[in-house]
């Protein structure tokens, strides 16, 4: 039975959430989320890089290395893709908006090394999927981790003018934040569940 891409797409975002239930792409999640403006610039160009490298992956898998019998070298092949179109990202932000661009800094060249944009091309050959659950499980992936990235950021920014202990300021408190936002995101896998 083939899965609808609509729940595919729910699924991605909320069920089977890249940070919260595979914990993929947490080094710029951590990182980055501390200003909620950021925030939303990296999320919007993480779906972005995750949506349109899955179709880019899709289709150089499918259409190339299957036919050509070169399955083993998806990896080097998909790092290949992603890097590629990161660089072209970074440099349209560059061009068209500067402040966001300046905004990221070095984090915008890291999301070439983002695992969840990898994994999420790992995911959907491993999975079978076809182009259209390929591209949903992409954008309810990157969709997903904007939402995570922006929640965290929210939560930060609320947090800065409160008084924390100093055992647990910094690293301490955002690591206990990430731990019981996993927890409130698995109260969604009864709703619907992707392998």
């Amino acid at each position: 039975m083939e899965i609808n891409p609509i729940v595919i797409l729910f699924a991605a975002i909320f069920t089977n959430n890249m940070i919260f239930s595979n914990f993929l792409g947490m080094c710029s999640f951590i990182a980055v989320s501390k200003e909620i403006n950021t925030s939303l610039g990296l999320g919007q160009a993480v779906t972005f890089v995750i949506t349109a490298t899955t179709i880019l992956n899709y289709l150089v898998y499918h259409y190339v290395l299957v036919p050509l019998q070169l399955e083993y070298m998806r990896f080097i092949v998909f790092i290949i893709v992603i890097a590629a179109f990161v660089q072209l990202v970074e440099m349209i932000l560059e061009r068209y908006m500067p402040n966001l661009y300046y905004a990221l800094g070095i984090f915008l060249p890291l999301i070439t090394v983002n695992c969840a944009i990898l994994g999420v091309s790992l995911f959907m050959v491993i999975r079978k999927y076809s182009f259209l659950q390929s591209v949903a499980f992409g954008l309810g992936s990157g969709l997903g981790w904007t939402l995570a990235i922006l929640a965290l950021a929210g939560i930060r920014q609320k947090i800065k003018k409160n008084r924390i202990p100093r055992g647990l300021e910094g690293p301490g408190i955002t690591l206990i934040i990430i731990g019981l936002m996993a927890l409130a995101f698995t109260g969604f896998s009864g709703i619907v569940q992707i392998q």
